[in-house]
């Protein structure tokens, strides 16, 4: 079971953490990569909603030295409710990013909990009174941490796994010369209908539960988050992973699958606040690119836009962003290379959850990085 939670925790919360041996976590030398958590503030920033927070957070990590020129920068922005550490599967002078020669931004999305959230931000908009921001809120948040704060006006690339592919994509479209290259990893640019259906049953399965009193809970709603997990877990694997039972994988020996389950179900999100995940929920359900303004709705005319080289990786068996989508998205982007992940692993593929997917990932990108040079 400890391996299990770990599992989750490298998805969507904590550092990753390598873990009887199933994760090729640590760098050669043994030591993890270390970042350094930083904050940015935002004055009286209007989301796409129209509300204005008076002060919105941006927190985010970074990694090795920017260098004189400011030429060695690569961004990595988060996913689906994880901090800074997410990407340290791909950290390491062992590595495809290495931070003795490169400068990495790390940052985290509105409502993870720590940058602006429902749970962190007083009324009026806390709790269900939060907006709803959208992947270009969090762009746009990003871009002007980079060029007012840390004075950087260029990218070597930005990589993103999942939510974070969905801003990957956001940022090729908004800022078409910001990066020399872009990586997406099981995510796409827009969240179509079947990813709508999706969150808003995992939504349902939350909000059903009497105590979340319309987001103005006394205290977490237990059974919904409960409910929440297990509708996710679903969706999180390949039925083939479940069939072959890859759970066992660096389980304890006697583990069970409904040891399995109840792991799920009870710890999928350790110490997450309601709201928030909702929030997160709704950003990831809106994303369009073809919501950008100048492109009146139409994603494949924001896709035609794309100047910049894109590998774009999903795994073969993800649910939530099936390949097929990722298949018709990249015919229409000028110049894509479609690398997709051969992987039993679902949707964690993207984020190296098992050591072949990590060596992949890393040989692939890292490839995909040094043709640019």
């Amino acid at each position: 079971m400890k391996m299990m939670r770990k599992l989750v925790l490298l998805l969507l919360v904590l550092p990753v953490v390598a873990a009887h041996g199933v994760f090729a976590q640590d760098t050669a030398d043994g030591k993890k990569p270390k970042g350094d958590r930083q904050e940015f503030l935002i004055a009286n920033f209007k989301t796409e909603s129209g509300v204005t927070l008076a002060h919105a957070r941006v927190v985010y990590g970074t990694y090795g030295k920017l260098n004189e020129a400011k030429d060695n920068v690569v961004l990595l922005p988060s996913h689906y409710m994880a901090d800074f550490h997410g990407y340290e599967w791909l950290i390491g002078t062992d590595k495809a990013l290495d931070p003795s020669k490169l400068f990495l931004v790390a940052t985290e999305l509105f409502g993870n909990g720590n940058s602006s959230s429902p749970s962190n931000t007083p009324e009026p908009y806390h709790g269900p009174r939060f907006p709803v921001t959208t992947i270009r809120d969090n762009v746009e948040a990003v871009h002007r941490l980079l060029t007012e704060k840390l004075k950087i006006i260029h990218v070597r690339a930005i990589i993103g796994f999942s939510m974070g592919a969905q801003q990957a994509f956001q940022w090729a479209v908004s800022y078409p010369g910001f990066a020399d290259r872009i990586v997406a990893t099981a995510g796409t640019a827009k969240c179509y209908p079947h990813g709508v259906v999706r969150l808003e049953g995992q939504i349902a399965a939350l909000t059903t539960d009497p105590t979340f009193e319309n987001g103005d809970y006394k205290e977490q709603p237990k059974k919904g988050l409960e409910a929440f997990a297990l509708v996710w877990t679903a969706w999180l694997f390949s039925q083939e992973w479940w069939r072959r039972e890859l759970w066992r994988e660096g389980a304890k020996p006697g583990t069970t699958f409904e040891q399995v389950l109840t792991e799920f179900r009870t710890n999928f999100i350790p110490g997450a606040d309601a709201n928030n995940l909702i929030l997160q929920m709704r950003t990831w359900e809106k994303h369009d690119v073809g919501a950008t303004p100048g492109f009146g709705g139409d994603v494949e005319r924001a896709l035609h836009s794309i100047r910049v080289p894109i590998l774009y990786m999903p795994s073969e068996t993800d649910l939530y962003f099936p390949i097929g989508d990722a298949r018709y998205e990249a015919a229409m982007i000028p110049d894509a290379s479609l690398a997709p992940i051969a992987s039993l692993w679902g949707h964690t593929a993207g984020a190296a959850s098992n050591p072949a997917d990590a060596e992949f990932l890393n040989e692939t990108i890292g490839k995909f990085l040094a043709a640019s040079k």
